[in-house]
């Protein structure tokens, strides 16, 4: 496997960092990954050497506030210029750098967590552009008022203490309930993951578990009452294969509910392939749970599957 690093600079003159796998030979496809809230691209290297050993190239960067993109512990978080929106655009920036160098490949793009939102209003601007999607640890319901009166709150952060600050009231509101499923927990994220050692690998990594500011939530607010818009979800194309997976313990998709809600939407649009799994008793990161081996092979498949 070769693995490598460079960065681009994008829309708004922001320098992105990127990760890329690659097999030793010839590749068959490519796999794009767009990680989560509050941690980063360097943890999908052990499924990448997967990935790379069943003959993909992969592909991941950190966003905008994440890691090596922002590089400062004290700006963690903070988005830039275009918030959400230009985290979509800087995916879409990525794609078009992949498609440059693997100009015969086709590119799936996988999202996990906030990086699956991110990717659900991707294949609404761009679905064209792909092979596949595959949704992990995702959902896609939320009550209105739920989210409007998040927003409120997280609006009336960012008013009283600025848009920098620690939105530690959101954090409690979303990560804090997450973990009361539980209770009694040995960390504040238990929710993650049954494999204890995947647990403290997280709480042990600076980039990882930080509190976002409260503008991000704002953005993350607005991201998600942009896309579960009908006349949105209507953009994704028809014939685009869609793949989402989920463990039965995910509070993020409300211990599977959310999931189904978006699957049964996708079907109802007419996308022709839609799919689901889930994993029982799995947590929110299946790429780092017990059974792990199980969900790399399920991907793979999928994968190979839709060439």
């Amino acid at each position: 496997m070769k693995s490598s690093t460079f960065s681009f600079t994008d829309h708004d003159g922001i320098d992105i960092f990127v990760y890329k796998w690659a097999p030793e030979g010839n590749a068959k496809a490519v796999l794009q990954i767009a990680h989560g809230m509050a941690e980063h691209a360097a943890r999908y290297a052990r499924p990448a050497e997967v990935f790379v050993n069943a003959g993909y190239v992969v592909y991941a960067n950190d966003h905008r506030g994440h890691n090596k993109t922002t590089k400062d512990l004290e700006k963690k978080g903070q988005l830039g210029p275009g918030g959400w929106e230009s985290m979509v655009k800087d995916i879409k920036q990525l794609t078009d750098i992949i498609k440059k160098e693997n100009p015969s490949l086709p590119v799936f793009l996988l999202g996990h967590s906030a990086g699956s939102f991110l990717a659900q209003e991707y294949i609404q601007q761009y679905g064209n552009e792909l092979k596949g999607a595959i949704l992990s640890g995702t959902n896609g319901f939320m009550p209105k008022l739920i989210l409007a009166l998040g927003k409120m709150i997280a609006k009336g952060d960012v008013k009283k203490l600025g848009p920098n600050a620690p939105g530690v009231k959101m954090d409690k509101n979303t990560f804090g309930k997450y973990n009361k499923l539980f209770e009694p927990a040995k960390t504040k994220f238990d929710w993650l993951s049954r494999d204890e050692v995947e647990v403290k690998k997280y709480v042990d990594d600076p980039w990882c578990g930080f509190v976002c500011p409260t503008s991000f939530f704002v953005e993350l607010l607005t991201g998600l009452s942009t896309i579960w818009k009908k006349a949105n979800e209507a953009k994704i194309p028809k014939d685009l294969p869609i793949y989402m997976f989920s463990g039965t313990q995910d509070p993020v998709g409300n211990n599977t509910k959310g999931v189904i809600k978006l699957f049964n939407r996708y079907q109802k649009l007419g996308i022709k392939d839609v799919t689901k799994k889930f994993y029982e008793g799995g947590h929110h990161e299946m790429f780092n749970e017990t059974n792990r081996d199980e969900v790399y092979k399920d991907v793979v498949q999928w994968l190979d599957a839709h060439l």
